[in-house]
């Protein structure tokens, strides 16, 4: 390892938990998640946990954890009672910040506002509800468990418990979704004033219901009619589209997500998680733990299931294809202090991107044309 590939400075650190259990596999999911009959072994999996982070703890140094999201699967199928305890054990073994962001994610059909004021009290001050869409007929052909009553009764709930800083998840460029349709899934979002609203596009990912037996999904041309009205919409309603498919109030944004958007370090436990973390020797690892329930819960030892060295030339394509999607990019010098590396490493596709009006001069950002085809500027650095 060269000197010009160490990184000089420690990236913030988060931690990821996954929770690999759900009510109901969902056509479109190519997550980690495994339908769960019967009771979820609670205990088990918390001690499983444990044992996991025990094996970890050297990786994260003597770094604060600055924000911690809890997915899965559907997390909000534990106990608050779990969370609790896990939460103690994190702390007895890890410096998490005292303002830092602890995000779970919650579907509605799982959640009652008591067991919400219990996520609360265990530690865990932002949710993420997948709402997906109001529409019932979308609600059916997405394989959701919940109808609209429950998406509104979930983002109620989260209010009166307490929770102020709130996520709506929604999908757009659903089955024969028409505009008139996306907006008003974003409408009835609005009603609950959620500081924040992820509004991505359906995709047909490998290995889903979807992918072997695709539904008839709007084409180009009105998916960028959707966009581009929605898109109105939610700036009319005081939101920014911070990232490609995250929209937030002023100061709402998601921490998380911008440690990962900036080539942040996190680490990473629970069935099937993957992590990334930057190394006293100048090394950056990514890692991924046994994906299998069953075989997480069962293992001796570490649950790494692997781990391999992020090479110099991969560092520049992973920061920048994060980057980019960035509405208002980063400054220069990050890719220096993240990746270990000098700018003059990419600088020839930098200012031939410059050169075609497609990134910003002095600064890594795309340009509103950049924005605009921005999955075809991400693949020149392929």
């Amino acid at each position: 390892m060269t000197a010009t590939s160490a990184v000089a400075v420690a990236p913030p650190l988060s931690l990821y938990v996954h929770v690999p259990w759900c009510v109901r596999k969902c056509p479109y999911c190519d997550f980690n998640s495994h339908a769960q009959k019967g009771e979820i072994p609670e205990q088990a999996y918390l001690q499983a946990l444990i044992e996991d982070l025990e094996q970890d703890l050297s990786l994260a140094g003597d770094r604060p954890i600055e924000t911690v999201f809890i997915g899965g699967g559907t997390p909000s199928l534990m106990s608050g009672e779990f969370y609790s305890r896990l939460f103690e054990a994190l702390r007895e073994r890890l410096y998490i910040a005292p303002d830092a962001e602890i995000t779970l994610e919650a579907n509605p059909g799982t959640v009652e506002q008591a067991r919400f004021e219990a996520f609360r009290q265990a530690g865990i001050n932002r949710l993420s509800i997948g709402v997906q869409s109001f529409d019932p007929q979308q609600l059916r052909t997405l394989g959701r468990i919940h109808d609209p009553a429950a998406a509104n009764r979930a983002a109620d709930a989260a209010r009166a418990s307490g929770f102020d800083n709130f996520n709506l998840d929604l999908m757009h460029g659903l089955p024969d979704q028409t505009p008139e349709q996306a907006l008003a899934d974003l409408r009835a979002a609005l009603e609950h004033q959620p500081p924040h609203i992820s509004w991505y596009q359906l995709t047909l990912e490998p290995n889903t219901e979807f992918f072997s037996r695709p539904p008839d999904l709007p084409d180009d041309d009105r998916l960028w009619d959707i966009y581009q009205a929605g898109s109105a919409l939610l700036r009319e309603h005081g939101f920014d589209d911070y990232e490609v498919s995250a929209w937030s109030r002023p100061e709402r944004a998601s921490r998380h997500n911008l440690n990962y958007w900036t080539f942040g370090d996190y680490l990473a436990l629970g069935a099937g998680a993957h992590g990334k973390i930057s190394l006293p020797d100048g090394s950056i690892r990514r890692y991924w733990k046994t994906r299998q329930p069953d075989a997480y819960l069962g293992r001796i030892g570490s649950r790494t299931a692997g781990s391999e060295a992020i090479a110099p030339d991969e560092r520049a394509l992973e920061f920048l294809m994060n980057a980019l999607r960035l509405k208002h990019g980063v400054e220069e010098s990050l890719f220096v202090e993240r990746t270990g590396l000098p700018l003059t490493s990419v600088g020839v596709k930098l200012e031939e991107l410059r050169r075609e009006n497609l990134l910003e001069k002095g600064r890594l950002q795309a340009t509103e044309l950049g924005q605009r085809y921005l999955n075809s500027l991400l693949e020149r650095f392929l």
